[in-house]
């Protein structure tokens, strides 16, 4: 059983469940024109909150190889939110004061932010250890989430990477995620999927 924290904005009350630290195995299976990836890897999730109307992520992930050797693949930091317009009391953009009070937001001012199938728009900012950038926008409904990328942004030098999806939901006490690709001259298809254990 889930612990919730109590003391969140109501902003965070959807995505209240993926709060803690998640960690497990996962499998990649990603075959280009040239190469075929495969193997299983470890993969270490933190959602964590500081008060804002946010979730702060970061996630590691290692690839197992010869005599337990463990290999960096990437790690990402961002943030989740629910997709919300801009509002006078918010700050920004840059270091930017807001222009007016707080906006004490309730839940039955979040419950009616519900998208027509019932579920809430998110949005989810990502920057990966490479120097990728990737905007997702999505929906989440209970305890699954599913996100596509609006926007790729990548460093001059980097591989070539177009698009992804990843679907999120908790089964059974844990964490399943799925990520599909479009990298490297491949269109969007599956690429890597694992089951994290809650550790706190």
């Amino acid at each position: 059983m889930l612990d919730l924290p109590t003391d969140l904005p109501a902003e965070l009350a959807p995505l209240s469940w993926l709060i803690g630290v998640w960690e497990g195995t996962g499998v990649i299976d990603y075959e280009t024109e040239t190469h075929h990836f495969a193997g299983e890897f470890t993969h270490r999730v933190s959602f964590s909150h500081d008060g804002g109307g946010f979730l702060n992520y970061s996630a590691s992930a290692w690839l197992h190889g010869d005599d337990d050797v463990r290999t960096s693949l990437v790690s990402e930091v961002g943030y989740w939110r629910l997709a919300l317009a801009a509002e006078v009391s918010d700050p920004g953009p840059a270091l930017l004061s807001p222009q007016g009070p707080p906006l004490a937001r309730t839940v039955d001012d979040i419950e009616k932010l519900r998208n027509e199938a019932g579920a809430f728009d998110i949005e989810v900012s990502l920057v990966h250890s490479n120097g990728v950038s990737e905007l997702y926008l999505g929906q989440i409904a209970g305890p699954r989430v599913d996100i596509a990328t609006d926007a790729i942004v990548r460093p001059v030098g980097a591989k070539p990477y177009g698009a992804a999806t990843r679907m999120y939901g908790l089964v059974d006490a844990h964490l399943l995620w799925a990520w599909d690709i479009a990298a490297l001259g491949k269109e969007l298809s599956s690429h890597a999927s694992a089951r994290l254990a809650r550790l706190e």
